[in-house]
């Protein structure tokens, strides 16, 4: 899961995504709000963690714009605007959440993962396809019910399929979905993930589609 987290705050935007990214999140992170329009030209996001005040364009005009765009982009609005003014004005102007600044971590993360799970049509808090189960906020996965040893990145690719069941994940949307700004991709790490969950789950859970990328499908098993 990849993140866009807009803060000026450079201590607290440094906590932030070295904590998102200890998670397993690939993190983007950005400090005013100009910054983050671009990012968000270039690159595709599950979500976005948003200050409100930032420096170039505030918040709240940036995620209008994302609206008015028709980006539905999940936003957890993260601000130290505590009033009720302060909160509804940032869910009105498409808002999926707010948390008020300070917070802790684990609250976040939580936060982040129920955004997730409902902008994926995902009711339950774990993934469930075949043999397989994922629990996100644990960070296990289970074949028939027992825990499976993955890599940090092994998890994230499992992840992004199974959140994604029944659509086909290219290579480029992968490797998009694990890997943040200045994070080196090689030529075949997909691949070589893929192959390592064939081969530690069961070999028919991920399917090729020769010439466009990978799929679970929906239902699997």
């Amino acid at each position: 899961m990849r993140i866009l987290l807009v803060e000026d705050d450079a201590l607290l935007g440094k906590g932030v995504a070295a904590g998102l990214a200890q998670a397993g999140w690939a993190v983007d992170w950005v400090v005013d709000g100009l910054d983050a329009e671009t990012a968000l030209r270039t690159n595709n996001y599950d979500s976005i963690v948003l200050d409100l005040g930032l420096p170039g364009i505030d918040g709240l005009t940036l995620l209008e714009r994302l609206r008015a765009g028709n980006d539905r982009t999940p936003v957890l609005v993260l601000t130290a605007r505590d009033t009720l003014a302060d909160r509804v004005a940032g869910l009105d102007a498409g808002g999926d959440d707010y948390l008020v600044k300070p917070f802790e971590l684990a609250e976040l993360q939580a936060r982040l993962r129920a955004l997730l799970r409902r902008s994926k049509g995902t009711a339950g808090p774990r993934l469930q396809q075949g043999r397989v189960t994922l629990d996100p906020a644990g960070h296990v996965v289970f074949l028939d019910g027992e825990p499976v040893e993955l890599s940090a990145r092994e998890f994230a690719t499992l992840q992004e399929l199974m959140m994604n069941a029944g659509r086909v994940r290219t290579r480029s949307q992968l490797e998009d979905s694990l890997y943040g700004w200045g994070e080196e991709i090689g030529s075949n790490t997909v691949e070589v993930y893929i192959h390592n969950l064939r081969r530690k789950l069961y070999a028919d859970l991920i399917r090729t589609v020769r010439g466009v990328g990978y799929i679970i499908a929906a239902g699997d098993g």
